[in-house]
C-alpha cells in the first residue's frame, strides 16, 4: 500500500530541516501543510522554506497563493488528494509537513462538505465584526443554530463568524452540515510528531523572531499594510507590527508581543496534536529513530 508520511509539530520545532532530510532519504517531494506559508507575499513572517531549501527537495503549496485569494481546508484536501494521485503513480511514498491542524486533518481524515459562502455575506459580516465586535454575531448564531452555539469556542471569532456565514448563505443550520465521519484513504498514513521541551521551544521561537526582524519582516509588514484587513494578515507577526505602524506601540513592544503570542500559538498547537493517539512523538534530532520507525511500516 502507498504511504503518506505526515511530519507535524508546533511552530519553531524544526520541521523544515527534518523534512529535507526525510525527502532526500526517500527521494520524495514535500507537501506543505502550513496554511500561511502558501501566501507568496509573506515568506519572512511565515518562515516559509527558502529558495535554497526548496532547491534541495521539490515543494508543493509554498507561495502558491496571493493574500487576497480565498482558500480553505476543504480546497486543500481536494488539491492534495489530486496531487497524491499523480505522485503515487510514480512512487510508493509521499511526505506532508506542517503545523496547520485543520489542513492536516482534512487530508488525513477528510472534512465535511460545507457549502461555499456567499461573498457579499462574508464581507458584510467582516465589516460588522470590525464595527460592532463579536457579541451580536454570537447571539444571531444562537438563534439560527443553537446546537453549534452550545459547542463552539465563543472566543474564536473565525469559527463563530464562519458558522453564521453558512447559516445566512444556505438558510440552514451550520451544524446540519457537520457529520464528522472519517473518510477512508487508499493509502497508509504515518504520523510523526516533533517536540522539544518548552524552554528550548520558546528560545528557538525568540531567536527566529529576531532573525525575521533582521531579514526584513517590518518592511514585509509595511508592504502589506494596505491589505491588513484581509484574513491572511490576521496572523501573529503582522498584527503586532501593524499596531506599531499605527503608532499604538513602539517597535520593541511589538517584537515582544510577537514572541509572546507565538509562544501561545505554540502551546495551542501542542494541545491540539497531543489529542491524536495516532501520532508517534520524537525530538527532531532523532533522525535515525524516525527513519527506522518509517521503515517499520514496509
Amino acid at each position: 500500500m502507498k504511504k503518506l508520511i505526515v511530519i507535524l509539530g508546533p511552530t519553531g520545532v524544526g520541521k523544515t530541516s527534518l523534512c529535507l532530510h526525510i525527502a532526500k532519504e526517500y527521494n520524495v517531494p514535500v507537501i506543505n501543510a502550513d496554511s500561511r506559508q502558501m501566501f507568496k507575499e509573506l515568506p519572512i513572517g511565515t518562515a516559509a522554506p527558502t529558495i535554497k531549501e526548496q532547491e534541495q527537495a521539490k515543494h508543493y503549496f509554498v507561495g502558491n497563493l496571493t493574500v487576497d485569494k480565498y482558500y480553505n481546508a476543504s480546497m486543500f484536501e481536494n488539491d492534495v488528494l489530486s496531487l497524491l494521485d499523480i505522485v503515487f503513480k510514480q512512487q510508493d511514498m509521499a511526505l506532508m509537513s506542517g503545523g496547520s491542524r485543520m489542513y492536516i486533518d482534512a487530508v488525513c481524515n477528510g472534512i465535511d462538505d460545507i457549502p461555499t459562502v456567499d461573498t457579499q455575506i462574508r464581507q458584510r459580516l467582516k465589516e460588522r465584526y470590525e464595527q460592532e465586535g463579536l457579541e451580536s454575531i454570537i447571539q444571531e448564531l444562537r438563534q439560527l443554530d443553537p446546537e453549534y452555539y452550545n459547542i463552539v469556542d465563543k472566543k474564536n471569532h473565525k469559527r463563530v463568524i464562519h458558522a453564521l456565514e453558512i447559516c445566512l448563505s444556505t438558510g440552514k443550520a451550520y451544524s446540519s452540515f457537520r457529520h464528522n465521519v472519517r473518510k477512508t484513504r487508499p493509502f497508509q498514513i504515518i504520523k510523526i510528531g516533533l517536540t522539544r521541551n518548552r524552554e528550548e521551544l520558546y528560545s528557538r521561537i525568540d531567536q527566529r523572531v529576531d532573525e525575521m526582524i533582521s531579514n526584513g519582516l517590518l518592511k514585509e509588514a509595511a508592504n502589506m499594510y494596505p491589505q491588513r484587513n484581509l484574513n491572511a494578515l490576521n496572523t501573529v507577526g503582522y498584527k503586532e507590527l501593524f499596531d506599531y505602524i499605527d503608532g499604538k506601540t513602539d517597535l520593541q513592544e511589538a517584537i515582544f508581543k510577537i514572541k509572546s503570542n507565538t509562544h501561545k500559538y505554540c502551546r495551542k498547537q501542542l494541545t491540539w496534536f497531543k489529542r491524536d493517539p495516532e501520532i508517534k512523538w520524537f525530538t527532531p534530532e532523532n533522525v535515525e529513530e524516525i527513519i527506522n520507525y518509517i521503515n517499520s511500516f514496509a
